[in-house]
């Protein structure tokens, strides 16, 4: 069982300028140099932020891993606001939650399941799949990734990748399947990931193994 926690500090400018409000509309255009009843209070603003989190980690077997976790991110509800200091804007707390799991189906497989869950106000976001290692050499040096993930509501994401001696390359890419896709014609973002997998020494002749990042 593990628990963190990040302290954050955030600053944010604005050039006024640059914006327009709907009291400028002159029923054809966005005209910045009318008169506006929007009143600014500063042109930046910053604040303390807080995030906390808890990590539980088992191994039922020497075939199975599992471990989940829960975090809040905006603990203390920052208020983040341009207008009057008596603003009532604070941003919501972030939960987040995940389980995730390595599972040994044979000598050349392993499978990945893993589960994330999101949620901020009335905003969710819920992602499932796995993904499969292959051995390709039986010795775990050359390895072929290979796995599909859903988005709830919004996309499905196939990855493929290759593992060698701890390198570990992969491509992923999200096909919308949302009613945005008549805008973007299935079109979505792509991913690549380098991760390098190795050891941190402890002590002379023995080691703990940790993914490196």
């Amino acid at each position: 069982l593990s628990a963190g926690f990040n302290l954050g500090w955030v600053n944010k400018s604005i050039n006024p300028s640059k914006l327009k409000f709907p009291d400028q509309f002159d029923g054809r255009f966005f005209d910045n140099t009318l008169p506006t009843s929007v009143a600014l209070i500063s042109n930046s603003l910053h604040y303390f932020d807080l995030q906390a989190g808890l990590n539980y980690a088992i191994f039922p077997n020497e075939n199975l891993y599992v471990n989940l976790g829960y975090s809040i991110h905006h603990v203390n509800r920052p208020k983040e606001t341009f207008f009057a200091s008596n603003s009532s804007n604070r941003i919501p707390m972030r939960h987040i939650g995940f389980v995730n799991a390595m599972i040994k189906l044979n000598q050349r497989f392993i499978m990945q399941p893993n589960i994330y869950f999101t949620q901020q106000a009335t905003a969710t976001n819920l992602l499932g799949g796995a993904l499969f290692n292959y051995d390709l050499v039986n010795q775990g040096e050359k390895q072929l990734i290979f796995g599909f993930y859903y988005r709830n509501k919004d996309a499905v994401i196939p990855m493929l990748g290759f593992e060698l001696n701890q390198l570990k390359f992969t491509f992923s890419y999200d096909a919308t399947v949302s009613s945005l896709n008549n805008f973007n014609q299935y079109r979505g973002a792509s991913e690549l990931s380098l991760i390098k997998n190795g050891f941190y020494t402890v002590e002379k002749n023995r080691s703990i193994p940790c993914p490196r990042f």
